[in-house]
C-alpha cells in the first residue's frame, strides 16, 4: 500500500535537506558525542566501542531528521549539538601532557 502524499514532503529541498542532516548530520553528532566522551574518560575504551555504537547512535539520529517537519531546523539542531560538543573537548584537560 504506496504512502498518502499528503504526508510526503512536497518540496525538494527539504527532502534533500532532510537526507544530508540525516546523514551528515547524525554522523557529526554521533562522532562528536563519543569524541567528547573520549576525551574526560578512558579514550581506548571509547573508541574501541564507538566502532558499534556510533553505528546505533547514528542510525537514530538519522531517523529522528526524518520525522522533523522542517529539515533546516534539525541541521541548527544537529550542528548546535556538535559545537557544544566540540567546546567541550576543546576544553576537555589534556590526558597526556608534553613533557616540559
Amino acid at each position: 500500500m504506496p504512502a498518502n502524499s499528503k504526508y510526503l514532503t512536497q518540496s525538494r529541498w527539504q527532502r534533500f535537506g532532510k537526507i544530508t542532516a540525516g546523514i551528515l548530520g547524525g554522523y557529526f553528532v554521533a562522532q562528536t558525542l563519543h569524541l567528547a566522551v573520549a576525551a574526560y574518560t578512558s579514550h581506548i575504551v571509547i573508541l574501541i566501542t564507538s566502532t558499534f555504537s556510533l553505528f546505533i547512535i547514528w542510525a537514530a539520529l538519522l531517523i529522528c531528521a526524518f520525522l522533523a517537519k522542517n529539515a533546516w531546523k534539525v541541521w541548527g539542531i544537529y550542528l548546535g549539538i556538535s559545537i557544544v560538543l566540540s567546546i567541550l573537548i576543546y576544553l576537555a584537560p589534556p590526558l597526556h601532557p608534553l613533557p616540559a
